[in-house]
């Protein structure tokens, strides 16, 4: 049976343990709240944002399956602005002819890539990135080949797409 005096003690840990709780939540939401304001936190996001967009665009780049072109090109376009995609607009027919041609499909893995430069104000960045890409060409085994690339990003909207994507020539 408790007596006064376990009670008296029970109730104290407990006040001590709220106590200790509260506070703790405290400091804690106050943390969390200078974080949310943070400039660093949000240069941080538009970094991976922009990391993620480029390597997103840059597998659609190197990612094609000659049954389904048109797709393919639909993507490129979707996935650049400025320059590039005007240059895939007016080279369309010819990359088409191209790529039927072929007879092949490439699919493309990202094996690393960092940004070199992001200027998040004015919606600019540059990145490398190491790409593997599984050739299959109808008839014959698949065969893989790995490329590098340089990229400029330019932010349109909330999205980062290629405004230029150069080969990084090895060796």
């Amino acid at each position: 049976m408790p007596t006064a005096r376990t009670g008296g003690i029970a109730t104290r840990a407990v006040a001590v343990l709220f106590t200790v709780s509260l506070a703790a939540c405290l400091v804690l939401g106050f943390s969390w709240w200078r974080a949310a304001g943070d400039p660093e936190v949000a240069y941080a996001a538009e970094r991976d944002r922009a990391l993620h967009d480029g390597r997103a665009a840059i597998i659609s780049f190197n990612t094609l399956d000659h049954r389904d072109v048109p797709g393919g090109l639909d993507r490129w376009e979707r996935d650049s602005t400025g320059p590039l995609r005007e240059e895939i607009k007016q080279g369309r027919q010819r990359y088409a002819e191209q790529i039927e041609r072929a007879g092949s499909t490439t699919e493309a893995q990202v094996v690393d890539a960092g940004l070199t430069q992001l200027d998040a104000r004015a919606g600019k960045a540059e990145m490398l990135a190491v790409v593997r890409v599984t050739v299959t060409v109808q008839g014959q085994p698949p065969s893989t080949k790995q490329d590098r690339y340089h990229a400029e990003l330019t932010r349109e909207g909330a999205v980062w797409k290629l405004s230029n994507l150069q080969a990084v020539p090895v060796g």
